[in-house]
């Protein structure tokens, strides 16, 4: 009798492991650099175009912001304050959401993070900053975020299809 009960006991807990670990839905990403003393990283979602295109998709993002990834909020963590332009964002943890009103398109940093990634409360929006839009030649299916290195501080790119949206910081 303590036989099967210890058999299912384990697959049950097998299964609430990989449950765990895949229900998330999409594959996560992250990408983290050291620049002037400082570590900055995001971690986020990677959902897929799925053979449409960004700009078939860019008329159905919530008016409030895009979760700028999927499933869990995207995480952007730096152990140093950042300037953005004349925006200082203090070290910490941050979700980040895209805005776009008209043509022109801003980061949002938010205090809230690691909720789910619909769940943007506007009221605990800290800071935003402009964001730089441009058509890349390569299509990228999945949602790709990058910061890479430069001059003081570094440049962070969000990618899906051919739309690219990027703005620069530097280390305080």
């Amino acid at each position: 009798m303590k036989k099967p009960f210890w058999a299912i006991s384990a697959v049950m807990a097998l299964l609430a492991a990989t449950v765990a670990c895949f229900g998330q839905g999409h594959p996560r990403g992250t990408t983290k650099i050291e620049a002037d003393g400082a570590t900055v990283s995001v971690e986020y979602g990677r959902p897929s175009l799925g053979g449409r295109t960004f700009e078939s998709l860019e008329s159905q993002l919530p008016p409030d912001g895009w979760r700028l990834g999927a499933d869990k909020s995207t995480t952007f963590s730096t152990s140093k304050d950042l300037v953005f332009g004349d925006v200082t964002i203090p070290a910490g943890e941050y979700s980040l959401w895209a805005k776009k009103s008209g043509d022109a398109w801003s980061l949002v940093f938010n205090k809230q993070h690691g909720q789910w990634g619909t769940q943007h409360d506007p009221s605990k929006d800290l800071a935003s900053v402009p964001l730089k839009a441009e058509t890349e030649q390569k299509s990228e299916d999945l949602v790709t975020i990058k910061l890479e290195k430069e001059g003081g501080g570094g440049e962070l790119s969000i990618q899906w299809g051919t739309q690219e949206l990027s703005t620069n910081f530097k280390v305080k």
